[in-house]
């Protein structure tokens, strides 16, 4: 079992949920191969999520997931199979998304089944990575009057 492929591996699924929550869209370009596929099951969007190419992914989402939209993704649990320079992983997931702007709290989990290609540099990335949920919910966030957002690192103000 080679170990050190394992956690690059591992290194390169955190390093794409890291770069979406904290929206650093030039730093989550290299976690892709060139010809990344995404196929995201959520429903929010009412429509399903089929994107093809590095460029394409990384375009959706800088466009989607702007200051107003605040993500956390949470994974673990990798089951993760080697195979010479080509893996596949699967992992559990939750995530918590607020739409500010919308008023929307949405929250669910899935299972992410990814593949991985180590590239000529020695670096592995992803090649595909998709999910289909287990579930979804969504609720305004004017259904509880109480709630406050007390801090935000995109808002200079402080959002109610």
């Amino acid at each position: 079992m080679d170990l050190a492929a394992l956690e690059e591996i591992r290194q390169v699924k955190y390093r794409y949920l890291r770069c979406v929550d904290l929206k650093l869209w030039d730093e989550i370009a290299d976690v892709f191969t060139a010809a990344a596929s995404a196929d995201y099951g959520t429903h929010a969007a009412g429509r399903p999520l089929n994107l093809r190419g590095r460029d394409e992914i990384v375009g959706y989402l800088r466009r989607s997931l702007g200051p107003e939209i605040i993500t956390v993704h949470r994974c673990g649990q990798p089951e993760i199979t080697i195979d010479g320079d080509k893996a596949s992983g699967t992992w559990s997931f939750e995530d918590t998304v607020i739409a500010t702007e919308h008023r929307v709290l949405i929250k669910g989990a899935a299972f992410y089944e990814d593949t991985y290609e180590r590239g000529a540099d020695g670096q592995w990335r992803i090649s595909h990575t998709g999910y289909q949920r287990i579930y979804e919910t969504m609720s305004s966030l004017d259904d509880t009057p109480s709630l406050r957002f007390t801090a935000t690192m995109w808002a200079r103000e402080q959002v109610s």
